[in-house]
């Protein structure tokens, strides 16, 4: 598609066109932030040599397939003991805009370009992603050239619905014109405690575009439901630090430090196995739902359908069940874990825990909030396939 094909309404958040790649990759090489990061994208290269290759990038693919691509491999060989993806439920030769749960900041969607391709699919994906990451404005254009939209949170509520209409219609354009696929999260922000919830703001979002009812409207966007699974989460003590300031600090907000470090964090910490299992395009339910079923209730139905599909598709690891166990001071679901198995998890914990920074750590709070994050995915599994 040429850049003159895409309305200007979008031009604020779209990803970067082929012709507006050169004029980019000249900005960035010309930003000290950017080159003290090229030595980690192309190890061991002067950054001519890693110039030269940014500017033989005539597409967003080529630059994905040159730099993300091999950086992704190298990264999972150290940082992961096998990542895949199960595909079988969907067609490698269409379009589709796959919702997910949300744990890493970065990898959620890095990886899954990376699997589509591994999958046989011709392209990766189009990204949502919020500005609240993007402050650095060399990071705003890398992230742009890498096939990412941009969802704009910090508006006024009339500005937002101007907003997300004009988001909606950017991913029915993608879809439909564009012949790509998108990613967006099931939730905004990551579910801290991994009980992985649809919100259905977002599917209202989503069908603010397109024609007809509201389920015609999702039906164009093809939407498949996708359950990311890693066995371990790098950022979880992160997390539950979080979760008990905002439980003993009034009105705490992260800092604007905070997301960077998640980002760095889910990026380079360990994250053992991690699997992600696409379900069937939910198309053909939304094609028999009722048409009677009330505005105020359809969204809700669409969400907990999402959420069955990914819960039941989660990969789930010994320490899931293992967790749910200490959790609840039993041993019901011995059968998913050897002893040896529970004991290495249990020297996890304690290695995670290690690393808190809290000036006042409340430590059964904040171990029975780890025990919660890795507890959650099986108890949802369960429900989900009962």
């Amino acid at each position: 598609m040429k850049l003159q094909d895409i309305p200007l309404e979008f031009a604020d958040i779209r990803p970067f066109e082929p012709e507006e790649l050169p004029a980019v990759f000249d900005r960035l090489l010309s930003d000290a932030q950017f080159a003290a990061v090229l030595p980690f994208v192309d190890p061991g290269q002067p950054k001519e040599h890693t110039a030269a290759r940014l500017r033989k990038c005539g597409t967003n693919l080529e630059f994905q397939k040159e730099f993300c691509y091999p950086f992704l491999e190298q990264l999972l060989s150290e940082k992961s003991t096998g990542t895949d993806i199960d595909a079988s439920a969907v067609d490698n030769r269409r379009n589709y805009a796959f919702v997910s749960n949300h744990r890493d900041i970065v990898l959620d969607s890095a990886l899954l370009s990376k699997l589509l391709i591994d999958a046989g699919f011709q392209t990766t994906c189009e990204i949502a992603i919020g500005d609240n990451l993007l402050s650095l404005p060399w990071v705003k254009d890398v992230v742009r050239i890498n096939k990412s939209f941009i969802v704009e949170r910090s508006l006024h509520p009339r500005q937002m619905l101007v907003a997300s209409k004009r988001l909606s219609e950017y991913m029915h354009f993608v879809i439909k014109e564009k012949n790509d696929n998108i990613w967006i999260a099931q939730r905004e922000g990551r579910a801290k405690d991994s009980n992985d919830l649809t919100q259905p703001a977002i599917l209202k979002m989503m069908s603010m575009g397109g024609t007809g009812t509201i389920a015609e409207r999702l039906m164009q966007l093809h939407i498949v439901p996708l359950a990311i699974s890693y066995q371990y989460d790098p950022c979880d003590i992160l997390k539950a630090q979080e979760m008990q300031l905002r439980r003993d600090v009034e009105g705490w907000k992260k800092g604007p430090n905070d997301d960077n470090i998640s980002m760095k964090t889910g990026i380079l910490g360990y994250k053992g196995r991690i699997h992600y299992q696409c379900a069937p395009c939910i198309d053909d339910y939304l094609k028999q739902l009722d048409k009677d079923i009330p505005r105020t209730e359809i969204f809700d139905i669409i969400a907990a359908h999402i959420d069955r599909e990914i819960h039941r598709n989660y990969l789930l690891f010994p320490d899931n069940y293992a967790a749910w166990d200490l959790l609840e001071g039993n041993d019901l679901h011995r059968q998913h874990y050897t002893d040896e198995q529970k004991q290495q998890f249990e020297a996890y914990l304690s290695g995670q825990l290690e690393r808190v920074t809290l000036e006042h750590p409340d430590w059964d709070y904040l171990r029975r909030c780890l025990l919660t994050m890795y507890a959650n995915p099986a108890i949802n599994h369960t429900k989900a396939l009962s």
